[in-house]
């Protein structure tokens, strides 16, 4: 009864922060983790204790599992090798970043990671399935929720002032939506300050997003690899990366029913907010504070590389 009492109060403060979300037009993220860390006095009582950690694990990974019916070949192809070769790009630089600002501010390689990936692939997403391959420590929790609530945060704020910003500087709304695709960090917020600009802008900028949606297993991989020699030299891929795979390829070579596609895609954000609930319960502000400034200026200068080097990209492209 403690799993299914845990599991509960998790999911109630998940359709909480998901109607509050959806109602003031806010990340559901956000709210999740908020509303989740308001409640963290109850994740240590017996009663709920086993069912938050399994909310805040294993339906990450499930949620995470099911991403990969979202992708579509022909999306990821639609712009062609150029520009698709740039996201790769892109995505290698910014995690390369994460990786040296974590060294030179005294932060973990496996922070400079998660950070890294987050800023690059697909912000809070990414940052839940990269922290479940990654070795744990006593500050990994404190350290996923950091990231997940610092992306979500920068996300909005790219969400307003990226499409100005981008017009600002005389970018074509293709170019823009290239750029709004490539450099915002959630897919939900891509998707509406794409289509502030426009249909064309909005169609891009979903394609790129897709795109580097696309390279996360690629990147869980290689995180694996990396951190081999934390667990045992052995490379074991989790079932869930395999999962992920096995959806993204019976999505793209089966004819699979839109309402069977929207409904695993709605399990898997509702699994995802869910075990953001969880994970923001079972921390606190004071926590997070700990963490002290170098977690911050991380995620910003990551966010700051990666749109310079965008707009570069653009600029010297199209």
């Amino acid at each position: 009864m403690g799993s299914i009492a845990g599991i509960a109060i998790a999911s109630v403060i998940g359709a909480a922060a998901y109607t509050l979300g959806t109602h003031y037009g806010a990340p559901v993220m956000l709210f999740a983790l908020l509303i989740g860390m308001a409640f963290s006095f109850l994740a240590e009582r017996p009663r709920y204790q086993a069912g938050v950690t399994f909310a805040s694990k294993g339906l990450l990974r499930i949620g995470v599992a099911l991403l990969g019916l979202r992708l579509s070949f022909e999306d990821i192809l639609s712009l062609g090798w150029g520009p698709m070769a740039g996201t790769a790009g892109l995505l290698a630089l910014t995690l390369l970043c994460g990786v040296v600002l974590a060294r030179l501010l005294n932060k973990s390689v496996a922070f400079g990671v998660l950070a890294g990936g987050a800023v690059a692939i697909c912000g809070a997403s990414a940052a839940l399935a990269i922290a479940a391959v990654l070795p744990l420590n006593q500050r990994s929790e404190r350290d996923v929720l950091f990231t997940v609530a610092g992306v979500t945060s920068l996300s909005t704020v790219a969400m307003i002032v990226y499409p100005w910003l981008f017009i600002e500087l005389g970018f074509t709304p293709f170019q823009a939506g290239f750029l709004i695709g490539a450099t915002i960090h959630d897919v939900a917020q891509v998707v509406g300050a794409g289509y502030t600009l426009g249909h064309e802008a909005g169609d891009i900028a979903t394609f790129v997003k897709l795109q580097r949606v696309a390279l996360l297993p690629v990147v869980l991989a290689v995180v694996l690899f990396a951190f081999r020699g934390q667990s045992g030299g052995q490379i074991q891929l989790p079932w869930f990366l395999l999962g992920f795979v096995w959806l993204m390829l019976m999505g793209n070579l089966m004819p699979i029913p839109e309402w069977i596609r929207a409904a695993v895609n709605d399990a898997s954000s509702a699994a995802l907010v869910v075990a953001i609930s969880a994970l923001g319960m079972r921390t606190s502000l004071k926590q997070m504070a700990d963490l002290g400034w170098g977690h911050a200026f991380l995620l910003i200068a990551t966010t700051l590389v990666l749109l310079m080097s965008a707009i570069g990209f653009a600029a010297w492209t199209f």
